[in-house]
């Protein structure tokens, strides 16, 4: 009988290694699908960095009541947004953000207010739907390239590109409806060579 339950335990340990393999190979081929210019380790770190801070700010039952926070990183650098119902959460927010392993940079753009409403946040979820629905409509820019985030009607701007794109991006989210501010926190490269004309 012994025998038999350990046998059983020893398959479902022996099991989770390759769970494990099989989801992070989904994951760096769907990272791989899709045009970004940030390499496969480094897009698997920001999901790494996203997650842990997550877990660990909602897995904290003295302050997961008391807080409303986004998680968003891209190329190890972080915007938190949100609401926190006293400076003091805001810190500890902070604090515990900037000690997750591979953050490089932190943008805090927390407010200490009340957290806000379902219908505020879903507002702010079809805002961002539309930015890119018109970024992806645009022939000039990328839209893989820019990351998206809205918070209370302000719009977030994040990824790796040239001032030209930043500039399309920027216009392209000022002009949306609902949209009451702007806000880039791009990490800018050089704009690539002409392209030599074909003779």
């Amino acid at each position: 009988m012994h025998s038999h339950l350990n046998l059983k335990y020893h398959y479902r340990v022996s099991v989770l290694p390759v769970l494990s393999f099989i989801l992070t190979s989904l994951l760096l081929a769907s990272c791989a699908a899709l045009p970004d210019r940030r390499d496969t380790k480094v897009i698997v770190n920001d999901e790494n960095i996203e997650s842990k801070a997550t877990n660990t700010l909602y897995g904290d039952t003295s302050i997961n009541k008391k807080i409303h926070v986004n998680i968003t990183s891209y190329n190890g650098i972080v915007l938190v947004s949100g609401e926190v119902l006293s400076e003091d959460l805001r810190q500890k927010v902070i604090d515990i953000v900037r000690n997750v392993p591979d953050v490089r940079r932190v943008h805090n753009e927390l407010i200490v207010a009340d957290l806000t409403s379902f219908e505020s946040r879903s507002g702010d979820t079809w805002i961002t739907s539309k930015v890119k629905s018109q970024m992806m409509g645009n022939k000039t820019l990328e839209s893989n390239f820019v990351k998206v985030v809205t918070e209370n009607d302000t719009v977030y701007l994040m990824g790796l590109v040239t001032e030209k794109e930043a500039e399309i991006a920027a216009e392209i989210a000022r002009n949306v409806a609902g949209v009451k501010r702007v806000v880039t926190l791009f990490e800018y490269i050089p704009e690539p060579p002409p392209q030599p004309e074909k003779k």
